[in-house]
């Protein structure tokens, strides 16, 4: 900084100099009319009197820091990193704190590497956490465990920034030892954590981890308690996980309060960024709520800079990357121009960089023992009815909880057809398969599930947080059967199909969880499968149940949300962190 000082005096001229916008000034809270100063990539000066190599007037428009998620997948948006950044950064995005969890249990460090090597090629920067819970929990089976020892080494080869979110909150509680390896191998690092529902006693022990972070609350009381307690509360709103609009009312109630909480993303798709935005739309989405627009530009820059340490961004003063977004209004919040560290890098929604193409040489594929003899898995899709074993006994039924990932579970009377059980469109209790393909242990799991309001076919993907094993839920078993063949001729992807037909396809070769598309090329691929598989309720998408029923399969098999889940070692009870069976006796 010492060479960087005659310009911040103005003595000589900045490299940059942008002049007489509103800066909306997110330490003070004020909008403030002044030039600012920037050289080697940095903010050196904000106020009067400065010259500039080069000089642009921003008069008449508004000038916020760059923004930073907090907590997202770019594994979500089925986009590569590259993509990723090159639809987000003309958005005004500029930093993201992403967990690669979803990768690094279908592709190990291969594919924390990958999302590393790609991510440094864009102009955005995506700081990666280290995988806490690879798997998620002792229920889910990944490429391979990462543990304490891993970890170690991502920080120290400089992969990973902070913990990633500790989902295992029953080990934390309970005192397994691995877990609280994995939580001293971050040292002083930030731990970022994930506790739906946990309360009173739980909740203290739990944040004896120092995992002081969580984006799982569902309702107000159970943010204030988590607040009270000293966690950050991460506000997100997702196209299937909102939770913005109950946990906003803490901050209405006293903005003062708005320091401790951010706005996050978690789980994004192509389709809903080129049609709603990324935290700008979050930005317009708070205003309209009645938050500040100050305050609400603070939620996502300073806040998530401040949790994070990120002691170099997150606002507009002297000392600080030069990351800057132009727009009209904060209301508005519609983005002109984004400079990365002092560099313009977008201008009017389009990327002023060269987006990287994957390089998915390294990556290991799917590994599916049990397909080496299909008739043998479409004998294991039967569920029989056992005179001696089951017979009279009613089913455990997963039930969606619309814009949630929770489920509930439900006790019902099973349709029973000669001595299977079956899918019975009638009640729209449809069967769900869950296929373990990262090792290849021949591991396969039925269950059931309300909540699709399908009439016929079935729909599989290879997107099934968080071990990612193929998952599919349908009618009827060929319909089943012929969506998941789909997955594993193409190591991955999403398939929607009705007895031998495939009605509609995507691969996703990356990893099993993105595709080699284009943002602009994806997006309307998914709306097309999306489209498809609420066809298969012979209504229109607005009468269907799941209007993203492909976002809520990817939930069935997450073993670390409540309340009943099911993963390829069968049904799980996520509260209590046990298995249960099927059937129950009456």
């Amino acid at each position: 900084m010492r060479k960087l000082l005659n310009a911040a005096r103005g003595k000589t001229p900045c490299d940059l100099l942008i002049k007489g916008g509103r800066i909306a000034n997110v330490l003070s809270l004020e909008y403030e009319t002044a030039d600012i100063a920037i050289s080697d990539g940095m903010i050196v000066g904000v106020g009067q009197g400065y010259s500039g190599k080069q000089e642009v007037d921003a008069s008449h428009t508004v000038l916020m820091p760059g923004m930073i998620d907090g907590h997202l997948h770019i594994e979500s948006t089925m986009l590569s990193p590259g993509d990723f950044a090159s639809v987000v950064v003309p958005l005004g995005t500029t930093t993201v704190l992403c967990d690669p969890h979803e990768i690094a249990n279908t592709c190990g460090l291969a594919g924390i590497g990958f999302m590393f090597r790609e991510a440094r090629q864009t102009p955005l920067d995506a700081m990666m956490s280290a995988p806490s819970c690879v798997p998620a929990s002792d229920f889910e089976t990944p490429f391979k465990p990462l543990d304490a020892t891993v970890l170690k080494d991502l920080y120290d080869l400089g992969l990973s920034t902070h913990l990633g979110e500790m989902m295992n909150f029953s080990g934390v509680i309970n005192g397994d030892k691995d877990v609280w390896d994995i939580i001293s191998a971050s040292q002083n690092l930030v731990k970022t954590g994930h506790t739906p529902g946990l309360k009173g006693h739980d909740l203290c022990a739990y944040l004896l981890s120092g995992c002081n972070s969580d984006h799982e609350c569902n309702v107000a009381e159970e943010a204030r308690e988590k607040l009270r307690r000293g966690m950050w509360i991460m506000l997100r709103e997702s196209p299937v996980e909102h939770n913005m609009d109950a946990l906003l009312a803490l901050v209405l109630e006293d903005e003062a309060r708005h320091s401790r909480f951010m706005a996050v993303s978690d789980d994004l798709s192509a389709d809903h960024i080129l049609t709603c935005g990324h935290l700008d739309h979050l930005m317009r989405k708070m205003i309209k709520k009645g938050v500040r627009p100050l305050i609400a530009a603070a939620l996502v820059s300073i806040n998530p800079a401040n949790y994070f340490r990120l002691w170099d961004r997150g606002a507009i003063a002297p000392g600080r990357i030069a990351d800057i977004v132009q727009v009209a209004s904060l209301e508005e919040c519609r983005v002109l121009k984004v400079w990365k560290r002092g560099a313009l890098v977008a201008e009017h929604g389009e990327p002023l960089f060269e987006t990287p193409r994957p390089d998915i040489s390294e990556l290991p594929f799917a590994k599916l023992s049990v397909f080496s003899d299909p008739f043998a898995l479409e004998e294991k899709l039967v569920v029989k009815v056992s005179p001696n074993e089951n017979a009279g006994k009613k089913i455990r039924v997963m039930e969606l909880v619309p814009g949630k990932v929770i489920t509930k579970q439900r006790i019902l009377e099973p349709l029973i057809q000669g001595d299977e059980v079956v899918a019975d469109v009638t009640r729209d209790i449809l069967k769900v398969v869950v296929v373990e393909k990262n090792r290849g242990s021949g591991n396969i799991a039925i269950g059931f599930v309300r909540g699709f309001g399908f009439k016929k076919g079935a729909i599989a993907s290879s997107v099934a947080h968080d071990a990612h094993n193929y998952i599919a839920v349908g009618v009827d078993d060929q319909s089943i059967l012929t969506a998941l063949k789909f997955l594993v001729k193409n190591n991955g992807g999403l398939a929607v199909t009705q007895g031998s037909e495939i009605k509609r396809a995507l691969s996703l070769p990356v990893g099993g969880l993105m595709s080699t598309l284009t943002a602009s090329e994806l997006a309307p691929a998914v709306e097309q499968i999306r489209l498809a598989a609420t066809g298969l309720c012979e209504a229109s998408a607005t009468e269907t149940t799941s209007a993203q029923p492909f976002m809520d399969l990817s939930f069935l098999s997450l073993s670390v949300i409540p309340e009943l889940k099911l993963t390829d070692q069968g049904y799980i009870d996520v509260l209590n962190a046990r298995k249960l069976s099927l059937f129950v006796a009456e």
